[in-house]
Formats: structure tokens, sequence, C-alpha cells
């Protein structure tokens, strides 16, 4: 194991752009810190619940018709595992599945330790490499999700002959950003690489600093959760050192992080 001097030394000097949601960012800011990192957090995306959950209610109702019941994220824990609460118990018939150990945690700490989540790959194409889901014919899934997102997962899983139904149980927006405290951090040298866990995030963060502050942002290093959002990162113009976390996890991001200083502390 690391020590402690070894740990405190793993970013030191390193300023991080946080983009997560305020109520996910926490931990994730203290162990960046705890480091030697400053991290400055200017969230991209916030969760908020339902408008009208009376769909999802109608859904919920029926719960115990399902063979699975696939989470995609903390947040559809939360959000998803809320609005089950206010109307029924859990059906006790029904599996439950992850798709990254965020995920799992966050289904452990609500009660629900039995839970199929990937063996290797974290992520939906992980989730379906798994024995449970590679003969679904006539079985029937919900996925807990937000509103929208990738299709992939129920695609394959209705390729293989299962019928699939979305519980949209919460909703991405945009918060406001001060862009121009944000434009500030590349004017005082202050940022050195960003974090983004989400589309939606890199895209609001592009938007966000707007035409005078793109071509510092864009020549920023980023740690991303996927290959995928690192491919988007490069559709969307970003130029620099682009490093994949394992997955989402806090641990995981900061030890990309500190991967990827690593070198450049050695310059």
């Amino acid at each position: 194991m690391a020590s402690t001097a070894v740990v405190e030394q793993l970013l030191r000097g390193l300023g991080v752009l946080v983009t997560r949601p305020t109520h996910q960012a926490g931990a994730l800011i203290r162990m960046i810190e705890a480091a030697g990192g400053r991290a400055w957090h200017f969230p991209m995306v916030e969760i908020v619940g339902l408008d009208d959950p009376a769909g999802l209610n109608a859904l919920i109702d029926r719960l115990d018709e399902f063979d699975f019941a696939i989470f995609i994220s903390p947040n559809a824990v939360r959000h998803g595992l809320a609005l089950v609460a206010a109307r029924r118990a859990w059906p006790a018939r029904v599996r439950i599945a992850g798709v990254g150990p965020g995920t799992g945690q966050a289904l452990a700490d609500a009660g629900h330790a039995d839970v199929l989540l990937p063996r290797t790959r974290f992520s939906s194409e992980g989730l379906l490499e798994r024995e449970e889901f590679a003969r679904v014919a006539g079985k029937n899934i919900v996925i807990f999700r937000g509103d929208g997102g990738r299709e992939l997962l129920a695609a394959v899983l209705r390729e293989r002959g299962a019928r699939v139904e979305y519980a949209e149980c919460y909703r991405r927006v945009r918060p406001a950003v001060d862009d121009v405290a944000l434009r500030r951090l590349w004017a005082g040298a202050q940022v050195q690489v960003a974090i983004a866990a989400s589309p939606d995030a890199l895209r609001n963060l592009v938007a966000a600093v707007g035409p005078a502050g793109r071509a510092a942002l864009l020549a920023t290093p980023l740690v991303v959760v996927s290959p995928r959002l690192a491919a988007l990162a490069r559709e969307l113009g970003f130029s620099g050192v682009i490093h994949v976390a394992r997955d989402a996890g806090d641990a995981s991001l900061v030890a990309a992080l500190g991967a990827w200083h690593a070198p450049q502390n050695s310059l």
C-alpha cells in the first residue's frame, strides 16, 4: 500500500476542474485535495426530479411483471428507488442489475446487496456480457435511467428477444454558470486538467466558456470515464491528452489524474 506521504503528493500542484453535479462532487473534491491537488468545482449538469411522475408511477404499480430491473447510474438508484418506495415494496422476484461499481454501491446502500454487475467492463457492454442477459427471450426488463441517454442496452436486449421498457426517473438540466469566473481559471493558469463524466457535462462545458474561452478549454487535457466520451471530446475539438479512467468512481478518477500527472511532474 502506498504511504500517506506518497498519496498526499500524487496530485501536488495540479489544478483540476470538476464538473460533476453538486450532490456528487464532495467526495471527489476531498480526494483530489487530500492528494495535493486543487479542485475547482463548476457543475455542468444538475440532476432534478420529474415534474410529473404519473406515467412512471403507473409502471411502478406493475413492477412485479418484470424479471429484471437495470439501473444505469447512482442517480437512477437515488430517484428510482425513492419513487418505488413511495408506492410499494420492491418485488422479490425482480432481479436487480447495475452498470458499474458506483451504481452497485448505491444499490447496496439502499439495501439491495444481491445485484448483477459487469464482471470486467463497467458499462452497458459489460453488463450485456453476463450470462444472465445472454438468453432473455420472453423476459420483461425495465431500465431505470434519466431522460434520454444511450439506446444500446435496450436495443441489444430487444434483439435477444426481451421486452424492454424505460423508467425515466430524473432529468438532467444545465445549471447557471459564472462564465467570467470560469474563464478566469485559465487566465490565471489555475486549471491544468478537467474531468468530465457525461456527454452533457462535456457539451455544457464547451458552451459555458463561450467563444472567448474556447481555445484555452479545448487545449486542456481531460480525464473521462469511457472511450465513447473520449471520442466525443475529439469531435467537440479537444486537442490535448485525454486519459480514460477505469470507471466513474472517485478512486478511479483520482488514479487517472495521478497517472496523467506523474509524467508531467517528472519533466
